[in-house]
């Protein structure tokens, strides 16, 4: 009896031994998302949001892993040397095209060493001044920094951010001198400003919006190319000087030399994330834009990302902190 069971038994492991299951059906350990930047940050926000619909899409568990440091090199480092497999990806955003030529050198290179899936979203900035500034809209601005060279200031979050950059490109296209102040941190640059220490700030919407409303910050123009609804009477930068525009933008990477069958299947899973009704929302919610748009797309727009930054990181002669 005990030798036909064990005979028994022998049949169906060689029977099971013998199917070969696809890649994606096998046990799989939960898929990482590194972020370069803090937990609680608008990068954070981004990558929790869509890891939750993308783990659905994929029928796997999403974590995501905060891994801050050198503007978001240490989490695109880690990614880059990490196996093309699926389970390593990187959310990243605007400095990932900034550091190209704002660090002398870099352990990764930041095309090739990366597969674009697709652009998660879009967040403008708006530019504040405190209200004692004479000056209550762009043009004036413009005219009053003409007036006075390097007497007005801007107050910098962070060296080398979306923010310091959209500052260094809105002086560059005006032709004007303001003088930098750098703070380590978003919240005490806000803080300087609304206090007077510091005349004007390039500043996410969701960290100003409130200050705006109570008229302790006056806004003067939004980045986005044409008026945000949440502030139909700003005017966009670009209605005062033509050309400018500068948008903060997120992105979901995985690592170069990937199987492109694997890398569609997470590229489409991350855009069908991207454009579900809970993911969009929660997007709007943080005052950005959803996008998720195709690899093909990410791709050519980081491409323009590195070389539009890399002439305003070399007129404004910008270091790493």
């Amino acid at each position: 009896m005990t030798s036909r069971r064990q005979l028994f038994l022998s049949l169906i492991f060689l029977s099971l031994g013998g199917l070969v299951l696809p890649a994606w059906a096998q046990p799989q350990p939960p898929i990482k998302i590194l972020v370069g930047a803090p937990a609680g940050g608008t990068t954070d926000t981004m990558a929790r949001t869509l890891a939750m619909v993308l783990g659905t899409q994929l029928g796997r568990t999403v974590v995501v892993e905060n891994k801050p440091g050198a503007g978001g090199n240490l989490a695109a480092d880690a990614v880059a040397k990490a196996a093309p497999d699926g389970n390593t990806l990187l959310m990243s955003f605007t400095s990932h095209a900034i550091n190209a030529s704002l660090y002398p050198s870099l352990p990764f290179d930041p095309v090739k060493d990366f597969t674009p899936l697709t652009m998660v979203s879009t967040s403008p900035s708006i530019l504040v001044a405190h209200p004692r500034l004479p000056a209550n809209n762009v043009k004036e601005l413009m005219a009053l920094a003409k007036t006075k060279p390097g007497q007005l200031n801007f107050a910098i979050g962070a060296l080398g951010s979306s923010l310091h950059m959209a500052g260094d490109a809105f002086k560059m296209q005006a032709g004007v001198f303001i003088v930098n102040i750098p703070y380590r941190g978003t919240a005490p640059a806000v803080q300087d400003v609304l206090a007077g220490q510091v005349d004007l700030m390039f500043a996410a919407v969701g960290n100003v919006q409130s200050h705006i409303k109570a008229g302790k910050l006056k806004a003067l123009g939004v980045t986005s190319a044409k008026r945000l609804a949440a502030f139909p009477d700003v005017p966009a930068i670009g209605e005062s000087l033509p050309g400018y525009e500068s948008s903060a933008w997120f992105g979901l990477f995985a690592p170069g030399r990937m199987n492109p069958e694997v890398a569609k299947k997470l590229a489409d899973a991350a855009r069908a994330a991207v454009q579900s009704p809970e993911v969009k929302r929660r997007i709007e919610n943080e005052g950005a834009t959803p996008v998720g748009n195709s690899p093909e797309e990410f791709s050519r727009f980081v491409d323009s990302e590195i070389v539009r930054w890399r002439k305003v990181v070399q007129y404004a002669g910008a270091k790493p902190e």
